[in-house]
């Protein structure tokens, strides 16, 4: 693909995605063979020979001819460079919103325009930085966000967002923060890596961490669910059109109700229903003829009130 394919590909700068756009901008400036312009700079004109009082007629034409061919190679350098540079001017200042482009003054080089422009959103760019750090301290992995190497993928996706403010982190960092990220399942393999004086590089730390995985889920049967949050949910009990359909809550189950919840004076202790006490419920008797072996009776309740 040619320069002009790449440019397509550019975003226009707009303020927030600074960091996006020059990454474009240097891709592109390489694949068209015009990155050199970049930290090259302008070719400087060899100074021309001056004759001297005491030089003779051959000292001087040999001062010429040796000047000659400095001055062929410059005058080659400068139109190459200045073809480039042209290229490169025209590329930034077409990828650039109009308004922005209008608060950057003129440059000779491209260079000098993306130094000011680098200058002119650092401001912006501290706040996108500080957003991606917060991301990058903040994220976990969980089993059903897909696989652990697709979330370290993501976290190195974040940290290659900052190289263009030179705030991306270092990779031995981002080991430990990609570490730090994972489950209490991976506890013992942290561990073991802290044990070692071996560092991993990303590439290795994501090919064991995938390996891990693959261990636990064998491990496991297959899948493992990973937890970050082991607190339980609050038992809620069930509504008292559904109680008499449901089975029996086992009796650690109703303890636990009976501490969330004080019956009123008219409503039954296991079912929560009105109308009726413990002693007289369908549901309780049920569950306690049948731990007894005996046949449920619907109306057992209503005989032993008249007797």
């Amino acid at each position: 693909m040619n320069l002009m394919g790449f440019i397509s590909h550019i975003p226009t700068l707009k303020g927030d995605n600074y960091g996006e756009w020059i990454k474009k901008v240097d891709l592109a400036f390489v694949c068209g063979e015009l990155d050199e312009i970049i930290t090259t700079p302008k070719p400087t004109e060899p100074p021309a020979p001056v004759r001297g009082d005491s030089d003779t007629d051959a000292e001087w034409q040999k001062k010429q001819r040796d000047y000659a061919p400095l001055k062929m190679a410059y005058d080659l350098e400068k139109t190459k460079w200045n073809n480039a540079n042209k290229k490169c001017v025209a590329v930034i200042k077409n990828t650039i919103d109009p308004n922005i482009l209008g608060s950057i003054g003129e440059c000779d080089s491209a260079a000098e325009y993306l130094a000011k422009i680098k200058n002119q959103f650092t401001g912006s760019s501290k706040t996108y930085a500080t957003q991606i750090i917060e991301q990058l301290v903040t994220k976990r992995y969980y089993a059903n966000a897909g696989t652990i190497r697709d979330h370290i993928m993501g976290m190195c996706a974040l940290n290659s967002k900052l190289k263009p403010m030179d705030l991306d982190l270092k990779e031995e960092f981002m080991v430990h923060l990609v570490f730090a990220s994972l489950p209490k399942e991976f506890a013992t393999f942290v561990v073991n890596y802290n044990s070692q004086p071996e560092k991993w590089n990303m590439e290795k730390a994501i090919a064991m961490c995938a390996q891990e995985e693959d261990r636990l889920k064998k491990q496991n049967g297959g899948s493992v669910n990973f937890v970050h949050n082991n607190k339980k949910r609050p038992f809620q009990a069930a509504s008292s059109s559904k109680a008499k359909d449901k089975a029996p809550m086992p009796q650690k189950y109703q303890q636990q109700c009976q501490q969330q919840r004080t019956p009123a004076q008219d409503e039954c202790f296991h079912c929560f229903d009105k109308g009726h006490r413990k002693a007289d419920c369908p549901a309780y008797l049920k569950m306690i003829m049948a731990k007894n072996g005996i046949p449920f009776d619907k109306d057992y309740a209503k005989k032993r009130k008249t007797h």
